[in-house]
């Protein structure tokens, strides 16, 4: 039965084997490589460095760039950074795989195809294997919101309690662009629901922004076979859409990648306009900076001097 993807299974999940790619970084244009390794119980999401030897937990708190893509960096160590973290974080959390070490060649995961659909595969490739250990999730108790400007066009995000558990999302945007203008949509976030609606949609920009981002060091390695690109009323793909709404369902794919890094799946409803990767960063921020915003469903957790809480063990597997 396909359960909530704030609930997902009752006990925590890993990988069966390790599975492998190759492709781009979609900012720095350099090769990269990506292998998703088996990890064990309580260890959480753990990006890795295999050329620095650095380990990255999957935290909000360590969440060091927002410009176009979700980046982590350690402390007082910006060399130490993997960036364009928000697809892979997404499928691992549709998929409900709470124990996995991302080892990535470089600074930068691979876009692939611009979507969460090829990690999917990946996990899908490796099978899952599900341990004896309980899961917790992080149930939120009370509205938190966080918004970039005033009046009707302010962009906001916010989570409140929900009386069912599991993930709800709501999410507008609006972009002056006539292929975009204003998309919405609403779901339950389960896996079967990510998979059908959320995993195939493409990271997108507009075509008059291309030059600006590159001339800023961004984008340097994206093209038609990694995003959707769109001038005025037009798609430059050769192969359209893949839905009508693909823009905001991509938008709210980035939503379900961001708030995996809280540590653990949320029971929650989220609702947004015109969210980004700073946005939805900022609200993990403001729900743990309030201790009566939330709590542990289940037991067996201890809490980090960040005011972040990990699972048992995961301290220890972080530092060694």
């Amino acid at each position: 039965m396909d359960g909530f993807l704030a609930a997902g299974t009752e006990r925590r999940r890993t990988l069966k084997a390790p599975i492998g790619c190759f492709g781009v970084g979609l900012h720095s244009g350099r090769r990269a490589g990506l292998t998703l390794r088996p990890a064990a119980v309580g260890t959480g999401i753990l990006f890795r460095r295999t050329d620095l030897g650095v380990d990255l937990p999957a935290r909000f708190d360590l969440v060091s760039d927002t410009r176009l893509c979700t980046a982590l960096a350690l402390p007082g160590q910006p060399q130490a950074r993997i960036g364009t973290i928000e697809h892979v974080m997404a499928a691992l959390a549709a998929c409900s795989i709470d124990d996995v070490v991302v080892e990535v060649d470089g600074p930068e995961v691979p876009i692939l195809d611009g979507s969460a659909a090829p990690f999917v595969f990946l996990i899908d490739c490796a099978g899952i294997v599900t341990t004896a250990m309980p899961r917790a999730t992080i149930e939120v108790l009370k509205p938190v919101r966080v918004q970039d400007g005033e009046g009707p066009d302010a962009a906001w995000v916010s989570l409140y309690p929900t009386e069912t558990p599991g993930f709800e999302a709501s999410l507008e945007i609006d972009f002056p662009s006539p292929a975009i203008g204003h998309q919405s949509l609403s779901l339950r976030v389960t896996e079967s629901a990510f998979r059908a609606a959320l995993a195939s949609a493409r990271t997108f920009t507009m075509a008059e922004d291309v030059a600006r981002l590159r001339a800023a060091g961004l984008a340097l390695g994206g093209s038609l076979d990694n995003a959707v690109v769109v001038d005025g009323p037009m798609v430059l793909n050769p192969g359209g859409l893949r839905s009508p709404d693909e823009c905001v369902r991509h938008k709210l794919l980035d939503v379900v990648g961001d708030l995996a890094l809280a540590g653990a799946p949320l029971s929650a409803r989220f609702a947004g306009s015109r969210s980004g990767h700073a946005l939805n960063n900022r609200l993990l921020r403001a729900l743990f900076a309030d201790a009566s915003a939330w709590r542990w469903r289940d037991a067996g957790f201890v809490a980090t001097p960040a005011g972040q809480s990990l699972p048992q063990g995961a301290l220890e597997s972080v530092a060694a």
